[in-house]
């Protein structure tokens, strides 16, 4: 009987991998048809957050190392500079906790989420450790949950989602994964001091996911924006690929630098390769990878990274016709954090908290590079 399993289920994988060369993406071609319209504009404000992870106020919570600074930056920065605001999926933490706790520990911040209809719009997709919130009646953010979002910037299209809809086997077996999941978290590993395995940064899995994303934008001609992975992502660059890409841009401008230039440059390129050297050595732990999925990189892929990260949330904006992301930390830990872009860090007021724009670039720009190269 076992065996019968074992070969239903490896058949049941085969036709899934079969059908999805076949047909591409279909799952993902399912989200770009069906998602919710958004007309963006060149007033337009937006604020992209992703994998929140919120939980019950507890010591295992992980929201709660930053939400002082998440409730900080959107109600003094983004609230009042006029923003909409998009949670791009995995908001609750249902694996660990029931939504009751949740909704008990943290109901300034839904009330802080829903403020932001006033700006334009507030709108939640939905991932793979929320998506059960979709059989809860009463949930206070039902009316603004949708699986997928669509940006039309002008003729373009920029599609949001959380991202665990690119493993084939997940959407497909996702109930009966997720419940079983959720009781091996709730009951034996949070009980037992067991950090949740089910993380989708573990190394394989991630990359493969982000891959399998970025091809089918390249062949929709679209730019999708994603969370997931926990790790974020600029033009399809991880931070590796853009600080190789910074560093050799430098060393073509030194030689026809003056001298005060050229010790600028030095300087730059000393800082960079701290920031590289730092990269490699937790690339060991992590198996470290590049972002890159082939020789010419197209821009069709952003990820807003996290807001559980150890030192600081990263996120994305989108402001006209620009896209950015950005980087939240307190401004007094020791560590200095470089801008790809040479921006400086700018203090919140009063509250200790600085945000520093890491990466910006042109819609424009982006979309061009997609039509001419993918």
């Amino acid at each position: 009987m076992a065996n019968n399993l074992y070969r239903g289920w490896s058949e049941a994988r085969g036709n899934n991998i079969m059908n999805l060369h076949t047909k591409k993406h279909p799952h993902l071609e399912h989200l770009l048809e069906t998602a919710k319209p958004v007309y963006l504009d060149s007033a337009s404000k937006v604020l992209i957050l992703s994998d929140l992870h919120i939980g019950n106020g507890g010591r295992r919570d992980e929201f709660k190392r930053n939400a002082a600074l998440v409730k900080s930056m959107l109600e003094s920065y983004y609230l009042r500079e006029k923003y909409s605001l998009v949670l791009n999926g995995d908001v609750e933490e249902l694996f660990k906790f029931p939504l009751d706790s949740i909704e008990s520990a943290w109901g300034d911040m839904y009330n802080l989420f829903l403020k932001f209809k006033q700006n334009g719009f507030f709108w939640k997709t939905y991932g793979n450790h929320d998506a059960a919130l979709l059989d809860e009646k009463g949930y206070r953010l039902a009316s603004s949950m949708v699986e997928s979002l669509k940006f039309y910037y002008g003729d373009e299209t920029l599609l949001l989602f959380h991202g665990h809809q690119a493993s084939v086997l997940l959407w497909e077996t996702y109930p009966m994964v997720s419940r079983a999941v959720i009781l091996f978290i709730r009951y034996i590993a949070k009980p037992a001091g067991i950090r949740n395995f089910s993380k989708s940064y573990n190394s394989p899995r991630r990359f493969a996911i982000e891959k399998s994303i970025y091809e089918f934008s390249n062949q929709s001609k679209i730019v999708s924006i994603i969370g997931h992975t926990h790790r974020s992502l600029f033009e399809s660059l991880s931070k590796v690929d853009f600080l190789n890409y910074r560093i050799e841009e430098l060393c073509r401008a030194y030689p026809s630098a003056d001298g005060d230039k050229r010790t600028l440059i030095k300087q730059k390129i000393a800082a960079l390769k701290t920031q590289l050297d730092a990269c490699y050595k937790r690339g060991k732990k992590i198996g470290l990878r590049s972002g890159r999925y082939n020789n010419i990189t197209i821009p069709s892929i952003f990820n807003s990274g996290c807001t559980i990260g150890k030192r600081g949330i990263t996120a994305l904006e989108i402001e006209g016709n620009k896209i950015r992301l950005v980087y939240w930390y307190n401004g007094k830990q020791s560590r200095k954090f470089i801008s790809d872009r040479d921006n400086q860090p700018v203090e919140l007021g009063t509250t200790g908290f600085s945000r520093v724009i890491l990466n910006e670039d042109s819609l424009d720009y982006v979309f061009s590079r997609i039509h001419l190269l993918a």
